[in-house]
């Protein structure tokens, strides 16, 4: 028997499917059944069986309809906080100076070491949620505060944990290669060897990883060491991204993209060979414009030479206690308009089809015919509304696999 479908009617439907389609409602119903997307278009054009077959009908109200959010890059499970640091930046102290006598990411590695599981996962929950009450159905979660093999364990261990709990497809990284542990002061290179050949395969054992990651940047590790960690992921069939050129173009970019790295973060600092390298990769340029603002940086990413070339474009939250305190996506799409010159049909795809693209999310991110169905209906008539308002949470519903999870219509 032919599965019962939903019809969902009566809404300006951006399909995000392109950037082009984030611009505009590119249909304005779609029929939903078994979690996936059956069909979607202009109700006019449905065909009477396919109506006959609908169950029930939701009316849209009119209202903007979009796929389900999509952050790409969080820091999100981590115990403490790091608020004094904030306060010690408004003084003029630089975040390298921090890190240099201990604070920075070895902060928040202690803090977070020293909590139990359960309180990490306490410590965690209430970002997910604020994240998941605005719309965001997939997120990639890193490791990166443990920095021993158990610890590391324990992040990814409650980052899977908190997809379940909150429905939410959450896509892990490892981050070992985050910072310099205390335990390997002064050996970073057989640090990178020790997480990369001894620890990286133990925790793709527990299937606790789904790419790996690393810190590549003035102060933190080299090109040669992203190679060496990028090497032992490609013996393990995993995808690769890097933060790069956040401070500084250390050579990470022509690592990454010899690796078809899946994405390269931050890129402030990024030059016309690098983004040619990132064009013929295929790689996505996650810009993270929180942690930018909180800095205080001066130095935006050449948005303008990016879009030229043809390198896709994504915008994520960078949610962690140091640089990018923040548990808005819609905030953070907001500055990327006003900061780095997106549009804001940029900006949504950014959050949509190209930040999955960025995670490998096939279908997310999209609403299109076998797709899952997963989206956000907002009380807002026009896509770059979203992008426009600061601080107003317009979603009204949030779907996933063709229910309504949150909210109502």
């Amino acid at each position: 028997m032919t599965a019962a479908a939903t019809l969902w009617r009566n809404g300006r439907i951006a399909t995000c499917t392109s950037v082009a389609a984030a611009a505009d409602a590119r249909a304005d119903a779609f029929v939903t059944s078994g979690g996936r997307i059956e069909w979607i278009g202009f109700e006019r054009a449905l065909d009477a069986p396919l109506r006959a077959r609908c169950g029930a009908t939701h009316d849209l109200g009119g209202r903007l309809v979009t796929p389900g959010l999509v952050d790409c890059h969080t820091h999100l499970v981590f115990a403490g906080d790091r608020a004094h640091e904030f306060a010690e930046r408004q003084r003029g102290v630089s975040y390298e100076d921090i890190a240099k006598r201990g604070g920075g990411i070895l902060a928040t590695v202690r803090a977070t070491r020293a909590a139990g599981t359960e309180a990490l996962l306490a410590a965690s929950a209430p970002r997910l949620e604020a994240l998941a009450a605005e719309g965001v159905t997939a997120i990639e979660i890193k490791s990166g505060y443990g920095l021993t093999l158990e610890d590391e364990a324990r992040m990814l261990e409650v980052a899977r944990a908190l997809g379940r709990r909150y429905d939410i497809d959450v896509r892990t990284t490892y981050l070992a290669a985050h910072a310099v542990p205390p335990e390997f002061a002064g050996r970073a290179d057989e640090y990178v060897r020790t997480l990369s050949r001894e620890w990286l395969p133990t925790l793709v054992a527990r299937r606790l990883v789904d790419s790996v990651d690393i810190y590549c940047d003035r102060g933190a590790f080299t090109a040669a060491q992203a190679r060496v960690l990028f090497e032992a992921a490609r013996a393990l069939g995993l995808a690769v991204r890097m933060h790069a050129g956040q401070f500084a173009d250390v050579g990470g970019v022509a690592v990454a993209t010899e690796f078809a790295a899946l994405s390269c973060d931050h890129l402030e600092e990024l030059s016309a060979a690098d983004i040619a390298r990132l064009a013929a990769a295929g790689t996505v340029a996650v810009l993270l414009p929180v942690a930018y603002y909180t800095l205080g940086q001066t130095r935006a990413p050449p948005v303008a030479a990016l879009r030229d070339a043809g390198v896709p474009i994504a915008v994520a939250t960078d949610c962690n206690p140091g640089t990018s305190p923040c548990v808005s996506l819609l905030l953070a799409i907001n500055m990327a308009c006003r900061l780095f010159g997106l549009t804001p049909e940029e900006a949504l795809a950014g959050i949509t089809c190209q930040a999955a693209r960025a995670l490998a999310l096939d279908g997310h991110g999209t609403l299109a015919g076998g797709g899952p169905a997963d989206f956000v209906v907002w009380d807002v008539a026009a896509p770059w509304e979203l992008s426009y308002w600061s601080g107003l949470d317009a979603s009204r519903a949030v779907a996933r696999r063709g229910a309504i999870v949150r909210g109502a219509l």
